[in-house]
């Protein structure tokens, strides 16, 4: 039986800040907790040190791979958690959201996302970090 998601935003929550949902309800039989996805190829090369929206780009195409792999797509992620190591990479971040999001998710509703802006991640040169949930 494949996964009932349904991503909703009550009312009483009020419209999101962002390319997010408040709620994802899901009924599945497995899920996948997808490690966070940072700016490297597969041989662990970074990807646009430097580049905020080369870094994006690569991320979300390994959070596709990762998905892939497991025999799942976008319209099975229910929950994204996303690593920013400055505040003013939100904007861009939203862009490519804005800009991406609708292609990905084919119209559909946009899961849940947590936005944390920290000190830094594992590398220096990294400047986003996505850690995704999907149900399958």
């Amino acid at each position: 039986m494949p996964a009932e998601i349904k991503i909703t935003n009550p009312a009483q929550l009020g419209t999101p800040l962002g390319q997010y949902s408040h709620l994802t309800r899901v009924r599945a039989q497995e899920y996948l907790f997808i490690a966070g996805m940072v700016s490297v190829d597969k041989s662990g090369n970074i990807i646009g040190k430097n580049n905020f929206d080369a870094q994006v780009a690569q991320t979300f195409d390994n959070v596709r791979t990762a998905l892939e792999s497991a025999g799942a797509s976008w319209k099975n992620i229910v929950q994204f958690t996303t690593y920013l190591v400055d505040r003013k990479l939100i904007e861009g971040f939203m862009a490519y959201r804005r800009r991406e999001f609708p292609g990905m998710f084919a119209g559909a509703p946009y899961p849940a996302n947590t936005l944390l802006i920290i000190d830094r991640l594992v590398r220096e040169e990294f400047l986003i970090e996505v850690q995704t949930i999907a149900a399958i």
